[in-house]
């Protein structure tokens, strides 16, 4: 049987029409084996095939169980022509083999020579599908530009696209394709690849031609062969086998394992970053599931209701004037029906009037859309994975492909344990999701909101941060404890301590803060002990929202506020502008944590910093300018006191730059304060008042320096305050306050806010 007849069936990434050519010849052939250019080490994951649970678009992921760095993903959708031959030989019996070269030699190959013996980190090849690669391309970057561009098209995709997979099946198909690849092959310039792609394509045309040699040796009679265009001329006049078996003769190989992961429309587009993939995979699946006499109707429908849905305009007889002018285009360019092509024109031209924004809608939710594909149960996974799956299921977090945004009130249990989740998945790297700053309620210690947005490759991350342990909690605190041992930054140990909190991860409360404890404890650097204190006064005065022990935060606090406050001054001293800069915000943020706190004896000692810091004359005029509008905003000094500090540090005797530096710290980039408080205003009015001609001449480049800060929006409605005639006449009136009726509205607003009394 070592002659036995070969049958190739060449194909081009995903495509609906090679899908429907390939079933046709695959059932007028019934093959006794089928050989497919795919992983060997995926072969034990065929068998899933045939569960109704692994609903694609789904993709083969190979990996290195050593370091998970090292994988590669050979994605499938539904109109796949290999996932429909596997799926045609599986549920008949029919042997199948992958026959592409073994995963495990190509990262090992990929590997640099010197560093053989220690993991590499992936390379491009790594993340290519089976069909195609990016090693395969032309001088172009795709071997069928040139027939493309010959017949009249773009590129070679469109060429592809009008000829195959908008038209029905055909058995001649393939042997166009093998003519048409075979002269590409002859014809294309060899020089416009580099050595090593065209080393590793041989290595892997030669595996495939050894595979198909010993399907003919195990007595197959009729073997059918689905592999990328670009590889059936190498395979339909093969050399001899002593030429192969040298050529592959004592390849290194790394250890690698298989499974079953979600893909996504959007990770089947060229848009994701993949090597080969296909730019409408929305199209192309809608393609697979209509007739050819419903196409154009159904995908007009199809963006009519995603129109009306978004609140646009789109009437029936848009639709139909739609359907006119495609048929139009598709006759004037001599095709047998409208394509993608013709439909976005006449959608544009119809019912968009023209406008390519609403055609951006079409791209994201039709042309490539959001479908993500699902694995059953029996999948292989290591246990992190099948742990978060199961909280999924139970805090009924569904992952999808498209974002999505979660509002959590932590004050109800499933909110709060979906905060706790997300929380450990972000200390496990795994970005599901990503915390917001902005919403409705955000701003409040009640609220948290999310955007969600579940993408394949996390399952690389999931499978990396198995290490650390077998659950999601359990693997979180021990990521968390690893962190804080090899932490070297006050900064970034307490916002460590701010994960853990968050996270609810006791067990690795206390080792974290012993080794902020620790850290702390030798700290000398004051702008680090500055920079932790933000998120801790955080954790302190809102932790009992999440009913979490901070017990062990207020006592660090008391520690490390003092030792700021006493070192602080000697700390601002002898700065040049770049330091004094990162001092500013440093003073600025612990400033907020100390007011947040409301702990009298923390608040005296910070006053007391800031107020020798306002009349030290080493200290530079940003910090010291920085410390006296504080002390200003907490009514630590009176008007009178600060407008003579600001008379010194302004007069005309001062060096310029100091004197703006000075300026600069104490309107502190805060527009917004300055326009709405009357005192403030006021002093710097006074101030501006006060100075002659000369003395303004002087400082207005001062001015411009510390003004320049500001927005534009903020800057024309200061000088609209300014030009107002009563702008000064507001100066130190305070409004009359009943302390009585504002006291009334307490009981309603601790209603409201859930706090107790």
């Amino acid at each position: 049987m070592a002659d036995a007849p070969i049958h190739l069936f060449g194909i081009r990434h995903h495509g609906p029409g090679c899908a429907r050519s390939l079933m046709r010849a695959l059932t007028e052939l019934q093959p006794d084996c089928l050989l497919v250019e795919g992983p060997p080490e995926g072969e034990a994951m065929l068998p899933l095939i045939c569960d109704a649970a692994l609903l694609p678009p789904v993709a083969l992921l190979i990996y290195n169980p050593e370091d998970s760095r090292e994988a590669a993903f050979y994605p499938f959708a539904a109109f796949s022509p290999e996932w429909n031959a596997l799926r045609y030989a599986v549920e008949r019996g029919i042997p199948t083999r992958f026959i592409d070269l073994p995963v495990g030699h190509r990262f090992a190959l990929a590997r640099p020579p010197e560093a053989e013996g220690e993991p590499a980190p992936p390379t491009d090849a790594a993340s290519a599908e089976p069909d195609q690669t990016s090693e395969e391309a032309g001088a172009s970057g795709d071997p069928l530009d040139w027939l493309g561009r010959a017949a009249g098209y773009g590129d070679g995709e469109a060429w592809w696209n009008h000829m195959v997979e908008e038209r029905g099946d055909s058995l001649d198909l393939f042997a166009a394709i093998r003519e048409a690849m075979s002269t590409v092959r002859a014809e294309a310039p060899q020089a416009s690849r580099n050595e090593a792609a065209q080393h590793r394509e041989a290595l892997r045309e030669a595996h495939m031609r050894k595979c198909i040699r010993l399907a003919q040796k195990d007595g197959f009679a009729r073997i059918a062969v689905v592999c990328g265009a670009w590889h059936v001329p190498a395979l339909a006049e093969m050399p001899s086998a002593k030429a192969d078996n040298e050529l592959l003769k004592a390849l290194p190989r790394v250890k690698v394992a298989a499974t079953w992961v979600p893909w996504s429309n959007a990770n089947l587009s060229v848009h994701s970053g993949y090597g080969a993939g296909v730019a409408s995979p929305g199209w192309y699946e809608h393609l697979w599931t209509t007739t050819p006499e419903r196409r154009a109707t159904a995908w007009l429908a199809r963006a009519a209701a995603l129109f009306r849905a978004e609140g646009l305009d789109c009437s029936s007889a848009h639709l139909i004037e739609a359907v006119r002018l495609a048929d139009s285009l598709a006759a004037l360019r001599e095709r047998p029906q409208p394509g993608l092509d013709e439909l976005g024109e006449a959608l544009r031209t119809v019912v968009c009037m023209g406008d390519d924004a609403p055609m951006q809608l079409i791209a994201r939710a039709m042309i490539v859309g959001d479908r993500l594909g699902s694995t059953p149960k029996d999948a292989p996974a290591v246990p992190l994975q099948r742990d978060i799956a199961q909280w999924q299921k139970s805090l009924r977090l569904k992952p999808e492909a498209g974002q999505k945004a979660l509002d959590l009130d932590l004050r109800q249990a499933n909110d709060l344990a979906r905060s706790h989740l997300l929380h450990r998945l972000v200390l496990l790297d795994i970005g599901w999701g990503a915390l917001s700053k902005t919403g409705r309620s955000a701003k409040g210690s009640f609220h948290e909101i999310w955007t969600l947005q579940w993408a394949p490759e996390l399952a690389i991350a999931v499978i990396n941060a198995s290490r650390w342990g077998n659950s999601v909690a359990e693997a979180a605190a021990a990521r968390a404890i690893d962190r804080a041992l090899k932490a070297e930054a006050l900064p970034e140990l307490s916002a460590l301590v701010n994960q853990v909190l968050l996270a609810d991860l006791q067990t690795a409360i206390a080792p974290v803060t012993r080794a902020l404890e620790d850290l702390a404890a030798l700290a000398s650097d004051v702008v680090q002990m500055l920079q932790a204190l933000p998120s801790l006064a955080n954790l302190a005065r809102y932790g009992n929202v999440r009913k979490t022990d901070v017990g062990m935060v207020e006592h660090l606090l008391d520690r490390l506020v003092p030792r700021a406050a006493i070192g602080l001054p000697g700390a601002c001293s002898a700065l040049d502008d770049d330091a004094a800069q990162t001092m500013r915000e440093a003073i600025a943020g612990a400033h907020q944590a100390v007011r947040l706190l409301e702990r009298e004896a923390l608040s005296e000692a910070w006053s007391a910093a800031l107020a020798r810091l306002a009349t030290a004359e080493t200290c530079h005029g940003m910090v010291a300018g920085l410390a006296a509008r504080l002390l200003f905003d907490t009514r630590q000094t009176t008007a009178d006191d600060t407008a003579l500090r600001m008379s010194r540090a302004l007069s005309a005797g001062n060096d310029p730059a100091p004197a703006a530096a000075w300026l600069e710290g104490f309107l502190n980039q805060s527009a917004l304060v300055l326009l709405h408080d009357a005192q403030l205003w006021a002093l710097v009015d006074d101030w501006l008042c006060t100075l002659n001609d000369a003395h303004f001449q002087r400082v207005l480049p001062l001015l411009r320096r510390a003004f320049s800060a500001f927005s534009a929006p903020e800057r024309r409605q200061l000088g609209e305050r300014a030009q107002r005639p009563a702008a000064t006449a507001q100066t130190a009136t305070q409004p009359d306050w009943d302390t009585e009726r504002a006291e009334r509205a307490l009981p309603l607003l601790r209603q409201l806010l859930g706090v107790s009394q």
